[in-house]
């Protein structure tokens, strides 16, 4: 599989597509110096304990007070083999009042806070240190024995087991020479001395660690075999990445290709029009069938339908056809989307026990690709399939939506941002044309937006720095509403309202 990944920054945001085999199957926005919180370590303080169900919560600085298990044994390593017959568990007893160090492990979500553990972990390329877990696990991706069994005896070398450590091999390790995992082991080991010294004097609320963000996050994971290219569009990102490439060694820098065009990257390429879809419950198939995806609080739900693929004489051969393309999408979406949770698929009915069995297999093997955690059951005798999907971060939606003000929260519009970045991209499309001048009529309530979060600001100065951008606002416009023309001429007719940007 050929993995081509795609980095752009603009307007405070990071974003991050990845295209396998052409198709876009990961999308990920952050904000700039802000990023996810997941494997944040924060200095806490302990609110309030539930002892009838041996939880408590934990003030982190957060919005929200965050959820702690006190019956966990040993943080979530779902995704690696356990090695260890017996694991020991240090989980100290806690009273209201103590502070305490603790990791993210899960994102605040509705009215709910973040998730905690008190075992914590600082993640590198090829290990994982765990400070205070008596765990030695190994990636299941790693699969040759005689390879496993080489780099879990140099990993078990590294730790003390007189402090309890653990470690983690990652997907990567097996690639690594020892000396290189040596280093990387002092590195993180020194690195957690470092976040105890600070916890010492820190106040409760201090983030004490945070991971890399996004795009150094997926070059540090990437593996340079299936990797094509990295195409980044911003210099300051590409300087910083090729930095990364050069410590790690195991990218060529080759592929790391800064995109010099005057159009937005993402729409040069298709990509942002797919990236748009992917909030649409509605997803067609090939063969003229489609999906709906429909989620909910408590889970996703999904709908395959034959659509226009009505077959010629067999319809059980139809329906199978249908079911098994659905089942190859329903994979693509998932981690397009970034669906966490559980996850209900109802197939178009078949009777045929093979062709369900089929479609079950088929749904798991795609779905194995992915890197966060699946577990697919059996597919019911009503053609219903259950799988669940660890949830890492936040959702599309969450990230291209919002809640809608005019039907009382039942629906969704285009998030405010969603909207400025199909501004920005109509922009560069007039300045490549040759225009001088753009004019957009839009939201009043979005135009200000832009305006007092200066949110064209860096693009202003740089490269839109001999062109000038006039902003006509209008009261009955929806938010999502807008227009974007070119002009060249020397005197331009406005109404009074409109505002030159900057």
């Amino acid at each position: 599989m050929k993995k081509e990944w795609f980095f752009d920054c603009y307007c405070g945001r990071q974003f991050v597509a990845l295209l396998e085999d052409g198709k876009l199957t990961e999308f990920s926005s952050e904000k700039e110096n802000d990023g996810i919180i997941v494997g944040n370590i924060y200095k806490g303080r302990v609110m309030n304990i539930l002892t009838g169900m041996n939880v408590a919560f934990v003030a982190c600085g957060l919005d929200k007070n965050c959820y702690l298990s006190m019956e966990e044994s040993y943080a979530d390593h779902s995704k690696y083999d356990n090695t260890m017959s017996e694991m020991n568990p240090r989980l100290p007893s806690l009273k209201v009042g103590d502070e305490i160090l603790v990791q993210v492990t899960k994102p605040p979500r509705g009215n709910k806070g973040a998730k905690v553990t008190m075992n914590l972990s600082i993640v590198g390329k090829n290990l994982i240190y765990l400070p205070n877990t008596e765990f030695v696990g190994i990636s299941r991706k790693i699969t040759d024995e005689k390879t496993r069994e080489r780099v879990l005896a140099e990993a078990n070398k590294l730790r003390n087991e007189k402090l309890g450590e653990g470690v983690i091999v990652r997907t990567q390790a097996p690639l690594a020479k020892p000396r290189k995992l040596k280093r990387e082991w002092h590195f993180l080991k020194e690195l957690w001395l470092d976040i105890l010294e600070r916890a010492k004097t820190a106040p409760v609320g201090r983030v004490l660690h945070k991971d890399l963000d996004l795009p150094l996050r997926v070059v540090r994971d990437s593996l340079g075999d299936e990797l094509i290219a990295i195409h980044v569009a911003d210099v300051g990102l590409y300087e910083r990445l090729l930095k990364l490439i050069r410590l790690q060694k195991d990218i060529p820098e080759r592929k790391l290709i800064l995109y010099k065009g005057e159009r937005s990257m993402y729409k040069e390429y298709g990509i942002d029009e797919i990236i748009y879809d992917s909030v649409s419950p509605t997803v067609p198939l090939d063969n003229g069938g489609y999906i709906v995806i429909d989620q909910t609080e408590a889970m996703t739900v999904v709908d395959v339908n034959t659509g226009r693929c009505v077959g010629e004489n067999d319809r059980e051969q139809t329906v199978f056809k249908v079911n098994a393309e659905a089942a190859v999408e329903i994979a693509r979406q998932v981690r397009l989307r970034n669906i966490g949770g559980l996850v209900v698929v109802d197939f178009i009915d078949m009777l045929d026990e093979s062709h369900k069995e089929q479609v079950t297999e088929i749904l798991r093997e795609k779905l194995a690709l992915d890197k966060a955690k699946c577990n697919v059951l059996p597919m019911s005798e009503f053609c219903l399939t259950q799988f669940t999907r660890k949830r890492v971060g936040n959702d599309s939606s969450a990230i291209l939506t919002k809640t809608c003000q005019h039907c009382r929260g039942n629906g969704y519009v285009h998030d405010d941002f969603f909207v400025i970045a199909k501004i920005r991209s109509e922009l560069l499309d007039l300045f490549a044309n040759g225009f001088g001048s753009a004019i957009v009529d839009l939201n009043e309530g979005l135009m200000q937006k832009i305006l007092s979060e200066g949110i064209f600001t860096s693009e202003i100065k740089n490269r839109w720095k001999d062109k000038r951008i006039y902003l006509i606002p209008h009261r009955t416009y929806k938010e999502e509403c807008i227009s974007v023309r070119g002009d060249n001429s020397e005197v331009l007719t406005l109404p009074d309202k409109a505002k030159l940007l900057y």
